[in-house]
């Protein structure tokens, strides 16, 4: 099972939210000028799966939570194609630059500060709740996705991204860090892939999770990370990096590397009687 955190809940939680309200997801390709539209065609050029997965253009008329905004790429989407979305965020940064979008876009959202483990709705509520790599994040995943069944209506849909065990990624911060401190490749993760605490889950484990769900699957696919395809982060900008971002084999790695992606897109329903 997943690494045990090492701190109390609170504490990881409080570090979690000054993580991403420090680097908002995907901020570095905004620029200076809060460039909205430049942040997101680099987010579908990195990962085209988005769209398919999160299923926007079917969502009219829909009750939609997407839980962990961000900076409102997808929350967007959803507006856009006329579902009536409401967002959450642990992030106070993250909702402004969210709502700022909303704004330039002429649009209307609905977005609040709210805990993934202790949504603030009431039973039964959304037609799809959507969260893209968040729950993760949370140090208690399994209560994040408890409260997603909670909400949904009968018959809803949850579409989670969550980190899968073992990744490229994974690897690639063990070969870093761990090796040197004998650390695990799940440690290096919990202590070195972005936020503190950050976690990762095989197939069975994801199962287990959702099990009061039916009708689970799971695709999994690289991230920009397994594939050294993002903007190297101000941590890794030395020549040695620069010069392994230019040269990295992708082309053999999406070949016969697949089952080490990091992402794994979840669908699932909640039963449609109780």
């Amino acid at each position: 099972m997943p690494v045990a955190c090492t701190a109390t809940p609170p504490s990881l939680k409080n570090r979690v939210a000054e993580f991403w309200s420090t680097e908002p997801c995907g901020s570095r390709y905004l620029g200076s000028a809060l460039d909205f539209k430049l942040h997101s065609e680099a987010r579908y050029a990195l990962e085209p799966h988005i769209p398919q997965f999160a299923q926007f253009s079917k969502s009219r008329g829909l009750r939609v939570l997407e839980i962990g905004v961000g900076m409102g790429a997808d929350y967007e989407r959803w507006l856009k194609a006329g579902a009536t979305a409401t967002g959450v965020d642990l992030s106070p940064a993250s909702l402004d630059r969210a709502s700022r979008r909303c704004a330039q876009g002429g649009l209307t959202p609905d977005l609040q500060v709210a805990d993934a483990e202790h949504l603030p709705f009431e039973d039964c509520k959304f037609d799809v709740v959507y969260s893209y790599g968040v729950m993760h994040h949370s140090p208690d995943t399994a209560e994040c996705l408890q409260e997603a069944w909670r909400v949904l209506k009968l018959g809803g849909e949850a579409r989670i991204m969550l980190y899968h065990h073992a990744s490229l990624t994974g690897f690639m911060l063990w070969l870093r860090y761990g090796i040197w401190h004998g650390q695990s490749i799940r440690q290096c993760v919990y202590e070195r892939l972005e936020s503190p605490g950050t976690k990762t889950f095989t197939f069975g484990e994801v199962l287990c999770m959702m099990r009061d769900f039916e009708q689970v699957a799971i695709e999994q696919v690289f991230s920009p990370g397994d594939l050294l395809l993002n903007r190297p982060s101000a941590r890794f900008q030395s020549l040695v990096y620069r010069m392994m971002w230019k040269v990295f084999p992708r082309w053999l790695v999406r070949r016969v590397g697949r089952r080490w992606g990091l992402f794994l897109l979840i669908t699932a329903r909640k039963p449609s009687y109780m």
